[in-house]
């Protein structure tokens, strides 16, 4: 049975985790909406709207004459769908892919970025990764790594890589203590948020490049030992 608070939102967060789950299978019907109603002891208005929301993120469709199908989210899903991604983080194959997108795209930001920072964010980057380090606990340095990483790519001037990062917030913040790893023993990652800064600042693409990939390949490092990612 369902909790009677916030009630569509658990309907629509029940069914969508059976589908990334695998409970369903791509191609297979799902149960009638009345079905689903009686299971989930809620009215048909509530499953209706769940499954409105989840046909917006493509990962169901209404067949006429034939009820609704789940699609392969693999294959049809869009930005919107990482942010279902954050319960499975910890799913290897999902978080394995999920950090290699990350570094990849860090990577590039940070070349841009050295190319086209103003001399604003390039005093950014420099206080955040200080911030990091003054962090006095894991969820304060989880939040400055994540706006060091934000403000790197909005120095890389690049909209479709903004519009990747404001989905992976949406992913990231609300599992935050999934990520917790990303900065443990933070003080070895230290010298290279500041090798970022300093080689945006610079100008040096490459140097910029290969320290953010140095520092996301640690943190995946960290994530691996602690049992997330890959």
């Amino acid at each position: 049975m369902i909790d009677r608070t916030s009630v569509p939102d658990q309907v629509f967060a029940r069914l969508q985790q059976a589908i990334l789950g695998g409970a369903y299978a791509p191609g297979e019907r799902l149960p009638t909406q009345r079905a689903l109603a009686a299971d989930l002891g809620v009215n048909m208005a509530t499953v209706r709207e769940a499954l409105g929301r989840l046909e917006q993120l493509r990962l169901v469709e209404t067949r006429h004459g034939s009820g609704t199908h789940v699609r392969d989210w693999r294959t049809s899903g869009g930005l919107d769908a990482l942010t279902l991604l954050g319960a499975h983080a910890a799913d290897p194959a999902v978080g394995g892919a999920l950090f290699e997108a990350r570094r990849l795209l860090l990577a590039e930001a940070a070349r841009l970025a050295a190319a086209r920072r103003t001399a604003e964010q390039a005093a950014a980057l420099s206080e955040l990764a200080e911030a990091v380090g003054a962090a006095p606990d894991d969820a304060t340095a989880l939040l400055a790594d994540w706006s060091f990483m934000a403000a790197l790519v909005e120095a890389a001037g690049n909209l479709v890589f903004q519009l990747i990062m404001n989905s992976v917030r949406e992913l990231y913040l609300p599992h935050a203590e999934l990520f917790a790893a990303l900065v443990a023993e933070r003080d070895g990652l230290l010298p290279l948020y500041a090798r970022v800064a300093r080689a945006v600042e610079a100008g040096d693409g490459d140097a910029a490049a290969t320290a953010v990939a140095e520092l996301a390949s640690a943190q995946e490092a960290r994530m691996a030992r602690a049992g997330g990612g890959r």
